[in-house]
């Protein structure tokens, strides 16, 4: 085969699509979290930032220092952290696409764990595929029969075959 293939292995995806991203996963999880704890509380200390992503404190204070410096967060030590206009534009983004994944999972069924799987995924999921989904669960929800018509074709399809 000697022309170029447009295959590459999950690294080299992820390192095509790192190319364009200034945000690494790690980073995403922190502006997702925050956001998340801004509409609950409003407030939120590194230290219980820390315990809501299971993390040492200083990976915290390290993560808030990068995130700060990008222009995400507004961030003092031992202090409140403040998401900018940026950081809320963001978080609301990886928030929304949370959610988008894990009902996707969640309808498709059959997901023991669709947080760790909505995890696994939401990082490598480009914004037009995205769409997609999000676009398939509003048909969805507008054609409740649909929805009937899956769930019962799955059930046949998982009953053991008989001969």
């Amino acid at each position: 085969m000697n022309e170029k293939s447009s295959f590459h292995t999950v690294r080299g995806y992820e390192l095509i699509a790192q190319e364009s991203k200034v945000l690494t996963p790690a980073m995403e999880d922190y502006l997702e979290m925050i956001y998340r704890n801004s509409l609950d509380t409003g407030l939120l200390r590194s230290n219980t930032l820390s315990g809501l992503l299971n993390v040492h404190p200083s990976s915290v204070t390290k993560m808030l220092q990068k995130l700060s410096r990008l222009g995400y967060v507004d961030y003092q030590k031992y202090g409140i952290i403040f998401l900018t206009e940026k950081g809320i534009a963001a978080g609301k983004f990886l928030y929304r696409r949370h959610q988008i994944v894990e009902e996707f999972l969640n309808f498709i069924g059959n997901c023991r764990t669709p947080l760790v799987e909505t995890e696994l995924i939401e990082h490598h999921i480009r914004p037009e595929m995205l769409g997609n989904i999000e676009m398939f669960i509003r048909f969805l929800d507008e054609n409740p029969d649909c929805i009937e018509r899956f769930q019962m074709f799955r059930k046949n399809a998982l009953q053991p075959q008989s001969e």
